[in-house]
């Protein structure tokens, strides 16, 4: 039995620690904070028990006495319990009276660092918080003392004198106070104060000030406020990104949008996943492949279920692929079939079925067979098409799209137009949207179609194509995006 006292870091899900990470895979229990990122928790299994006991102004699921007595509970039981707090155990996170009492009662514990805000935040603010020439020296404190002490324990008049850079954590809601203490204590007035707020989110924003103007300027909680000269330098690199924030809408199934969030996020973006279809693989029974002379692959979904299922248990090994020659739609689908093994003898540059057919061969032999690996529901440009060439041609269901049921309040967000952009992969997202959201808000958000068969459904149903991927793939989606929504432009100042 152990409980695992876990950094989970700033609020960025990518900057927990590989310990922590591996620690939440195998949890029976965790215990969250308001602060720990929620994809976080989609990190330990489903079936671990996960409990929320996160603390905000005026509103506390569990007070720190309640926590304890979890930890010690599950402890005792002899559970695997990752206790998960924002930023760092150790750094006014409570951990050390979490550690104490399981101390007392018995119970083996470990601690895992995390990055804390109070360095993380103003390094995505570009605030160094030691600077060659400005500072030396760092100091770290809480705004928020327990109240129920009655007297404060730290000494503004000394930290004044101290010099350097003051961090202050959990401090908006003092601020007025503690920049006037800090003045009386010798701190020029004319100090820069930098308050960055969500630090290391998409949220995240930066109010400049002084320590005379900062009571203010509209400082909210959470809020890392950085008070020295350090904090007058602006090396912007995080929300200087192309799509910082911006807020951008993934409609694919949730299996595909790994790779599109992570592009997003990377250019800045807030994403919010509004799966529309969910991908459900069919049992198929496998034909002989000696017959065929070309298999065609629709989509990467395609050749994932093609080779999974196509042989069970063991899968569709890619040497029974040796005699035929393979056609794929575009280079998603070639680069998964790369993965498996097969290397594409045709790929279109436009990827369409019509653009496939531009440049399919016709049959060297009468009679020449082709196998179309694809969706159960989908267009019969293809089939048709390949038949028009003179090929017999056997159509091969191997998954299909069924409607998703997304997060309630992410369906009301889009709903209530609180987004910038909406992107479509397929014309069953298309469909699948319409159906589950209704009409698009108005002013409508951009509309950012994969492909001209996306867009025509998309046009079908009301929806202004405001740009099209050139080319059609999930890299150009995202050029497309960068390129035709304007960048969230002015300074965090007046945000």
């Amino acid at each position: 039995m152990t409980v695992y006292l876990v950094g989970a870091g700033p609020g960025d899900p990518g900057l927990l620690t590989r310990r922590g990470a591996a620690l939440l895979e195998v949890a029976e229990v965790v215990v969250y904070d308001r602060l720990a990122h929620p994809s976080l928790l989609d990190l330990a299994p489903s079936t671990a028990e996960r409990i929320n006991v996160g603390k905000a102004p005026g509103a506390v699921e569990m007070d720190q006495d309640g926590i304890n007595a979890v930890l010690v509970d599950r402890g005792v039981a002899g559970k695997t319990v990752v206790r998960l707090k924002g930023g760092d155990p150790f750094v006014f996170g409570r951990g050390g009276e979490e550690a104490e009492a399981l101390a007392a009662a018995g119970v083996a514990f470990e601690v895992v660092p995390g990055i804390t805000s109070a360095i993380a935040a103003p390094a995505y603010a570009g605030i160094p918080v030691t600077h060659r020439g400005l500072s030396t020296h760092v100091t770290v404190v809480t705004g928020h003392e327990d109240p129920a002490k009655g007297t404060t324990d730290t000494d503004w008049a000394a930290l004044a004198r101290a010099g350097g850079t003051l961090v202050i954590l959990m401090g908006a809601g003092h601020l007025a106070d503690i920049a006037a203490r800090l003045i009386d204590g010798g701190r020029p007035p004319e100090t820069p104060v930098a308050a960055v707020r969500w630090g290391t989110l998409p949220e995240q924003r930066t109010i400049r000030a002084t320590l005379a103007t900062v009571a203010d300027a509209g400082v909210r909680a959470p809020s890392a406020i950085v008070v020295g000269s350090v904090a007058a330098l602006d090396l912007a690199w995080f929300e200087a990104r192309p799509l910082f924030g911006r807020t951008v809408v993934i409609t694919r199934a949730r299996e595909q949008a790994s790779a599109l969030r992570a592009r997003l996020e990377l250019l800045g973006a807030e994403v919010v996943e509004l799966p529309t279809i969910v991908l459900e693989p069919l049992d198929f029974a496998l034909p002989k492949l000696g017959r065929y002379s070309w298999l065609v692959v629709t989509s990467a979904n395609g050749v994932d279920a093609l080779f999974d299922r196509g042989l069970a248990p063991a899968g569709l090994d890619a040497r029974a692929l040796a005699d035929l020659k393979v056609a794929a739609i575009g280079p998603g689908t070639a680069a998964a079939l790369e993965r498996r093994g097969i290397r594409a003898d045709l790929v279109p540059e436009r990827f369409i079925a019509e653009s496939l057919l531009d440049r399919f061969p016709g049959p060297e032999t009468a009679g020449a067979r082709v196998l179309l690996a694809r969706a159960e529901q989908a267009r019969d440009v293809l089939p048709d098409g390949l038949a028009e060439l003179g090929y017999s041609v056997d159509v091969l269901p191997v998954y299909r799209t069924v409607r998703a049921v997304p997060a309630p309040d992410q369906l009301e967000r889009v709903r209530a137009g609180r987004i910038d952009a909406i992107t479509f992969t397929s014309s069953s997202t298309v469909t699948g949207f319409c159906d589950l959201v209704g009409p698009l808000p108005d002013p409508q958000p951009l509309v950012v179609s994969i492909g001209p068969i996306t867009s025509t459904t998309a046009r079908d149903r009301g929806i202004r194509v405001d740009v099209e991927a050139d080319p059609h793939s999930v890299d150009g989606l995202v050029d497309a995006l960068v390129g035709a929504l304007p960048e969230a432009g002015g300074s965090a100042d007046q945000k």
